[in-house]
């Protein structure tokens, strides 16, 4: 079944899914959220935790974004999957498989430590220690990694933003709504923010993104699962 739904995802990448963009994502019931309910400004990120460009966003901007938009209650942050490879999979699994209160501490430190756990021979063993850290010990990390609805709610993130929201690369986020594509340092990105703060249209700027290419021997497409 894993690689069934694997397959899937990488057949969608290349079986004539348009950029359907005409539509937007919305915030949904059990999205995890960072922020304040009735904040003016929702950023929704679609990200790959093997991405180097969202490890860079997260690093770099995120930490200002938070300081100056989301503590104050101006902006809140909603991730959402979109993994590039199996690892990033595993590790969406891991983050999904924390407390609602702890998802983005785990987030946090897969972007973090990246480098590290995907460019080992096991990576899979190095998100076991970063389990561990993370207070999920290894029976319980062995259970998340076989959980076949976790699994299947990360990739079905993956599908409906490809199929109904035309995201094809990470990071995308939409601000408000308007689609913004790649890392974008923070005054660029915070230029985003103030625009949506007034309701005006967010410019379109073009950051460093990863894009979400399949391999050649992808085939017919499949329907995409409803989504958010």
């Amino acid at each position: 079944m894993r690689n069934i739904w694997w397959a899937v995802v990488l057949v969608l990448a290349v079986g004539g899914i348009d950029a359907a963009a005409a539509a937007t994502p919305t915030v949904a019931p059990d999205d995890v959220i960072v922020g304040a309910a009735d904040a003016p400004v929702t950023i929704i990120e679609y990200a790959s935790l093997t991405c180097p460009h969202c490890a860079e966003f997260d690093t770099d901007t995120l930490p200002k974004v938070k300081a100056e938009w989301i503590d104050p209650g101006k902006a809140r942050l909603i991730y959402r999957d979109y993994p590039l490879d199996q690892n990033a999979v595993k590790a969406a699994m891991l983050a999904r498989c924390a407390p609602p209160a702890r998802f983005f501490g785990f987030i946090d430190e897969l972007f973090h430590s990246q480098q590290t756990w995907v460019l080992t021979d096991d990576p899979v063993k190095a998100l076991q220690r970063i389990a561990l850290l993370g207070g999920i010990g290894p029976d319980k990390f062995d259970a998340c990694m076989k959980n076949q609805a976790i699994q299947d709610r990360v990739l079905n993130e993956r599908l409906v933003a490809q199929n109904q929201y035309g995201v094809d690369s990470t990071p995308t986020f939409f601000i408000n709504g308007t689609k913004l594509v790649g890392s974008l340092p923070y005054d660029q990105f915070a230029k985003a923010l103030t625009a949506a703060l007034g309701n005006k249209p967010v410019a379109q700027v073009q950051g460093e993104s990863t894009p979400a290419t399949p391999p050649p021997t992808a085939s017919a497409p499949a329907a995409a699962p409803p989504g958010h």
